[in-house]
């Protein structure tokens, strides 16, 4: 369906990747992974006709349609959800203003039989066609996409630039998802998204008919959807026949066996190399000599690939702290809405959280889970009830606002400095080495980083601060899989008590040990890890 052939594409003058090739086949289920600035984003705009390479070919089969969904949101206003997102179907949308002219025209009286006759024939052609591609049910479909994608029926007629940006790209993804067409290219299509979204998105990919190439930072929404996997990394492209977990193995295999094959060629080459210094000054050895720097002239140097993983994240010692860490009792909350009325996120909550849980806070869209977070650690204050933090207990906060307090004019170096004064510089280099920041990125102002760099700036100085509770909201926000990966292991080894909201399945299912589930108002406990809690609930359903 679609070919790739040794792409070449240089970024600023220096090549992203050189003689990258792939194919795109019909119906395929692909994810694209790599570390940031591989160049990811910038094969489905190659793809898309948006960029050209400097060299190879794109081949597409004739009448291939592709949709994109792109982090960059069009500006969208001057129409309910529902209609932006039935627009979303370019054809239908011609078809059907075509449709509703021909019904016009037909109404003039003064028509004669002729023109009614090749207007009737014109009619009959577009009505099969807009038929054949779900024209008639498109509204329903475009409902049901909404819906499915948090949407509820009561904002479906709600004017779309009354969204914030956030409930925008689920707009935007809608749209994506109404064309139905031969290839669908998502670029991050789960940022934004809660879990209850990405359950939903990820049934409708498994039943989704047609290709698609996506990118995403969630390896279990990956694993459950796609059965190839593309890695973009060092200017190189490599094709996987399986899912993320079938990578991740056969990537560590080849790591292993690269490393291997480099150490054998490298042993080789020594003693050639010894054999020519010890014997290039005598002539009778002097063919041999030649043969030799010949035969090592020729062989292709095997290049050793770097091991990404050899991270190790020291952890701040932590004081020990009581056994009782916060005791939330009728804890609720209420905001006053513009209209001087009150709305009720939750009331009556009651819990122990206790030293070294590791709690995953869940619930639906809406429930209140950051709210919560944000009453229990006092960030904003309750309506009612109480939320005692115990003796001896430090709170580390992090939440989607604290990066909003970062000093926007400081280095990332001056930034973590700032807050970590009894650390050496050399120690807080080699702190920001452990979260991707090496050689001159940390000298790069905060406001020219990422969402996904500013959150690892937060995390790297509040892991190293001696804080015997940490209370995250969504500290996963942004970051991709491999960033995931070192904030888990530092999680992991982590002696003090963690509430979090997250919506990476895999992240929670290897890092909890409870589950507090907001609903309804009202919290609902489970004592387990998160693995648990979904069992107990797919008994329930």
């Amino acid at each position: 369906m679609i070919s790739l052939s040794n792409i070449t594409k240089n970024m600023s003058g220096v090549p992203l990747y050189t003689g990258a090739s792939f194919q795109i086949n019909q119906g395929e289920k692909i994810g694209l992974v790599g570390p940031n600035g591989t160049g990811k984003t910038t094969f489905f705009r190659l793809i898309v006709g948006e960029l050209k390479p400097d060299e190879g070919t794109i081949s597409i089969q004739n009448n291939t349609r592709i949709a994109y969904f792109s982090q960059n949101v069009e500006e969208m206003s001057g129409r309910s959800a529902l209609d932006e997102v039935i627009s979303g179907n370019e054809r239908i949308s011609i078809l059907s203003e075509r449709l509703h002219e021909y019904h016009t025209r037909l109404s003039d009286l003064e028509l004669d039989q002729s023109e009614m006759d090749t207007i009737l024939e014109k009619m009959g052609d577009d009505q099969v066609e807009y038929e054949a591609i779900g024209g008639y049910e498109i509204e329903s479909n475009a409902q049901e996409i909404l819906t499915g994608l948090g949407i509820f029926p009561e904002d479906h007629s709600k004017p779309v630039e009354d969204f914030s940006s956030g409930w925008k790209m689920r707009i935007a993804l809608a749209k994506v998802l109404i064309m139905n067409p031969d290839l669908i290219l998502m670029d991050e299509p789960t940022n934004y998204l809660d879990m209850e979204t990405i359950i939903w998105l990820e049934e409708w990919l498994v039943k989704f008919k047609g290709a698609f190439l996506l990118t995403t930072h969630d390896r279990e929404f990956m694993n459950r959807v796609v059965k190839k996997i593309i890695e973009v990394s060092n200017g190189k492209v490599t094709t996987f026949s399986g899912d993320y977990n079938f990578y991740e193995r056969e990537k560590e295999i080849l790591i292993r066996n690269n490393a291997a094959k480099f150490s054998r060629q490298q042993s080789m080459l020594k003693k050639e190399e010894e054999f020519i210094a010890r014997f290039k000054a005598r002539a009778s050895h002097a063919a041999q000599v030649q043969s030799r720097v010949k035969k090592i002239d020729k062989i292709e140097k095997v290049e050793l690939v770097p091991d990404e993983n050899e991270i190790n994240i020291e952890l701040a010692e932590i004081p020990r702290g009581g056994n009782d860490v916060i005791s939330i009792k009728d804890l609720g909350k209420s905001w006053q809405n513009s209209d001087g009325s009150e709305k009720k996120v939750f009331s009556g909550l009651t819990a122990m959280v206790e030293r070294q849980n590791k709690i995953a806070v869940v619930g639906v869209n809406g429930a209140g889970k950051s709210t919560f977070l944000r009453v229990i650690s006092h960030q904003v204050k309750m309506t009612e009830g109480e939320a005692i933090i115990g003796p001896s207990i430090s709170i580390g906060y992090f939440g989607q606002t604290t990066l909003e307090h970062l000093n926007s004019e400081a280095t990332v170096l001056e930034e973590v400095q700032s807050k970590l004064q009894q650390m050496t510089e050399p120690s807080v280099r080699n702190l920001l080495a452990s979260f991707l920041f090496r050689g001159d990125e940390v000298y790069k102002k905060i406001k020219y980083l990422s969402g996904g760099e500013k959150a690892r700036v937060i995390l790297a100085y509040l892991l190293s601060t001696p804080h015997n509770c940490l209370i995250l909201d969504e500290p996963t926000n942004h970051l991709d899989i491999k960033s995931r990966v070192i904030l888990l292991d530092a999680l992991k080894q982590y002696q003090g008590t963690i509430l979090l909201v997250s919506h990476d399945r895999y992240f929670l299912k290897e890092l909890v040990n409870r589950v507090f589930e907001v609903d309804h108002g009202l919290i609902k406990i489970y004592d387990g890890g998160y693995q648990h809690y979904l069992d107990c609930k797919d008994q329930k359903n």
